[in-house]
């Protein structure tokens, strides 16, 4: 494992900590890319999978959004699909789409026939962490994975999906291929995010962006035990991991819950819930993160300001109610069409209040 670099400065890691920040951190989901105009300029040359295994190219893109906005975090450029990609899993990432699987698995023969991620398939991230560490200074990065949950949707429907038929077909059907699937899952989750960490990220997040879709009962039965497997397998890494999901409000406790077996645990909070409500749900000595819906970036500057400070006022009485700290971000990514300019703009302001 490498050796963790100390960032004692860090605002981020300070809140995601439990410790008393100097201001208010604040970075975005889907900061690398996206709104940037030189992120488009570099990805009018190559494709999202071709970008994602290229060392330079993730270097540079996690690094232009610290640069234009002055950031207190970096979250690595990839995708969630870039570990089964890596581990042999037929797909691509479709403009205006997302990703797409060209064989879905469906049959405990699919799950039997998935192989393991190997760290040598991932030496283009792992590169271009260690290269980050040492251009970043003080700014913390984060690594981050797709939750199994979320991996497995897109495997069995192959693609996205507004309803996951085939998943929860599969989930309450053929509760033993789930499982399976699942656990396979885990562990390329898992492999996938010590790999980040033992190259030296400070933080890691995992996105389960569809477990939204479940009830709790569900979730804790089909969903909660894998998910508790990843954080608590990387519990002795000793860095912070953050839970987050869209549509989660009533999966908040039980997303602590799993949080909470690995290192300093953070929940994301979608616009949705308010980050008092989610106070109240999440385990005692959680930090959370959230929660602007990022609508809110493309109205006028007023509009932008005055969603702005509600957000950080609800993370005081968030802390007030005894989360362990705030970290200023999205509800979810930032849309393709927010003016760079405005994003810059909320982090001045947030770091002002």
């Amino acid at each position: 494992m490498t050796n963790r670099r100390e960032l004692p400065e860090s605002p981020y890691l300070a809140a995601v900590s439990g410790r008393k920040p100097s201001r208010v951190p604040v970075w975005f989901m889907r900061q690398a890319g996206r709104s940037l105009p030189e992120y488009r300029a570099l990805r009018a040359k190559n494709t999202m999978m071709q970008a994602c295994f290229d060392t330079e190219l993730i270097t540079e893109i996690t690094l232009q959004p610290v640069r234009r906005h002055g950031v207190d975090a970096a979250i690595l450029f990839s995708d969630i699909v870039v570990p089964l990609r890596a581990a042999g899993v037929a797909l691509d990432i479709v403009p205006d789409v997302g990703p797409v699987i060209d064989h879905p698995i469906r049959t405990i023969a699919d799950v039997k026939a998935m192989k393991p991620l190997e760290p040598q398939q991932i030496t283009a991230v792992t590169d271009a962490i260690g290269l980050l560490v040492q251009e970043l200074g003080d700014v913390a990065l984060i690594g981050f994975a797709g939750a199994p949950f979320t991996l497995a949707s897109y495997l069995i429907e192959g693609g996205p999906s507004r309803q996951h038929e085939h998943t929860k077909a599969m989930m309450f059907g053929e509760t033993d291929t789930w499982h399976a699937l699942m656990t396979e899952l885990t562990d390329l989750t898992i492999a996938f995010l010590q790999a980040q960490v033992d190259a030296g990220v400070d933080a890691i997040q995992v996105f389960d962006s569809w477990a939204g879709t479940l009830s709790l009962a569900d979730y804790r039965s089909y969903v909660l035990p894998h998910s508790t497997r990843v954080f608590a397998t990387l519990a002795g890494a000793g860095v912070p991991m953050t839970h987050f999901g869209v549509g989660t409000a009533e999966l908040l406790g039980a997303m602590s819950e799993a949080a909470a077996h690995g290192g300093p645990a953070v929940v994301g909070v979608d616009w949705r819930t308010s980050l008092t409500d989610a106070a109240a749900r999440v385990q005692p000595g959680t930090a959370l993160q959230g929660n602007l819906d990022p609508v809110v970036l493309l109205t006028g500057w007023p509009v932008v300001e005055r969603a702005v400070r509600a957000v950080v006022e609800d993370g005081r009485r968030a802390i007030d109610a005894g989360v362990s700290g705030h970290v200023f971000n999205l509800g979810h990514g930032v849309l393709p069409a927010t003016d760079p300019g405005v994003i810059t703009d909320v982090v001045e302001l947030v770091h002002t209040l």
